[in-house]
């Protein structure tokens, strides 16, 4: 068990918070404006709970990808100026990392206070997890809490580099919701214990599989990462996304399944269209066997209505469902019904249900059905090391209690 902000003494002194505030952003008429602001609003507990404690809290994030620089266009002010708006108190901007600057603004501070401070990844040491460059961020607070899931798969200076400099690492109220559901959760799930995977690629996935295959009791595969089982079982996959280089690995797992015991299934049909754009021409092929699977010159770009049906059978059965990857294409209405059909299944089936991250739970949201899940992930790249079993540097990094 990992030491939580919640069993550390904060009152009066300088907290130093790594939050995740990667916020999807766009640019109009030269101002920066927020078009997603999740992952600032998932901060709030943690920083609130330290503001009632009476700490002097100190944010560190990044922004996109600046590769060293300071770049406006990732600059964290407008960051700070909406998270003001949400706290409801004044949040001081630091227009640098570290030096002087902070130190002024931090030195002025009262308890209940807030500083963000820029952009760490405009210096190429954040990334490096320079030794110098976390021990001069660690010098602007006197405790470190790690609040950002979403990095933790990332050795940074900020989050992994900067632990070493104090005598403990505490998880913040977001990182303890994660790992209580992606670790926890999952070690002894209440049974039936249902994986629903989607995405496009098994590449990207395959050490996932591989791990949920000792765990789960059924996984129902969606996505373009099915149309590579198809050519496993030398099911016609048309123009459809596959990988013909991992049919082996693919074979292996159908094979890995079937001597575990575990149900393994696949779609039973698929919708179809002509192009993968708005406007295409679909049509649902018939169940899909070896003789016919989907068209030649079409591509499949969701499941079909027979595979709808025996999902959503399969999701009334389950305490415990685990969905990471949409079942089809799903940004495009026309082939949104099967990720939509899935989620309000999910939603309804009064199951315990863990979203992973990324694309998924941007399609639950999209679907309105956020609030009818147990736990949406913040996490992409994250919650995908941890579902393959691995140790993240980020979490490792954490004091034990």
């Amino acid at each position: 068990m990992k030491l939580s902000v919640r069993d550390i003494d904060v009152s009066g002194k300088r907290v130093l918070v790594r939050v995740d505030f990667n916020v999807p952003t766009e640019e109009k008429d030269g101002r920066i404006s927020i078009t997603d602001d999740t992952r600032i609003r998932d901060s709030l507990p943690t920083i609130e709970l330290l503001r009632k404690r009476g700490a002097k809290v100190i944010l560190m994030a990044h922004l996109g990808r600046p590769e060293g620089k300071a770049v406006v266009r990732y600059s964290l002010r407008p960051i700070a100026r909406h998270l003001q708006t949400l706290i409801k108190h004044p949040v001081a901007f630091s227009a640098e990392a570290i030096g002087a600057v902070p130190r002024e603004i931090i030195a002025k501070m009262q308890p209940g206070d807030v500083c963000l401070l820029e952009n760490v990844r405009f210096h190429r040491e954040e990334e490096e997890n320079n030794d110098g460059f976390a021990q001069q961020l660690a010098k602007l607070g006197d405790v470190y809490v790690d609040d950002a899931f979403g990095t933790a798969h990332r050795a940074h200076a900020s989050n992994v580099g900067i632990s070493q400099f104090f005598p403990q690492a505490a998880m913040g109220l977001l990182m303890e919701r994660e790992l209580k559901y992606l670790v926890d959760e999952l070690a002894k799930p209440e049974r039936p214990f249902l994986v629903v995977l989607g995405g496009s690629k098994i590449s990207s996935k395959i050490t996932v599989i591989k791990s949920l295959i000792g765990k789960a009791d059924a996984i129902l595969i969606g996505g373009a990462m099915a149309y590579t089982f198809f050519l496993a079982e030398g099911i016609n996959v048309g123009n459809s996304l596959a990988e013909p280089d991992k049919v082996t690995l693919a074979r292996e797992i159908l094979d890995l399944a079937k001597a575990r015991g575990v149900k393994f299934l696949l779609p039973l049909d698929t919708l179809e269209a002509d192009s993968n754009k708005p406007g295409a021409t679909t049509r649902n092929t018939p169940p899909l066997c070896h003789e016919k699977g989907i068209t030649d010159g079409w591509e499949g770009v969701d499941i079909g209505a027979l595979t709808i049906k025996c999902f959503e059978k399969e999701i009334a059965l389950a305490k415990t469902i685990l969905w990471n990857g949409p079942v089809g294409v799903f940004e495009v209405p026309e082939f949104s019904h099967g990720t939509r059909a899935i989620a309000g299944a999910i939603a309804n089936s009064g199951a315990k249900s863990i979203v992973g991250g990324g694309d998924t739970v941007t399609a639950v949201r999209q679907f309105g059905l956020a609030d009818k899940m147990t736990f949406l992930s913040t996490g992409g790249g994250a919650t995908l090391e941890l579902l393959k079993g691995r140790e993240l540097p980020g979490v490792a990094a954490l004091s034990d209690t």
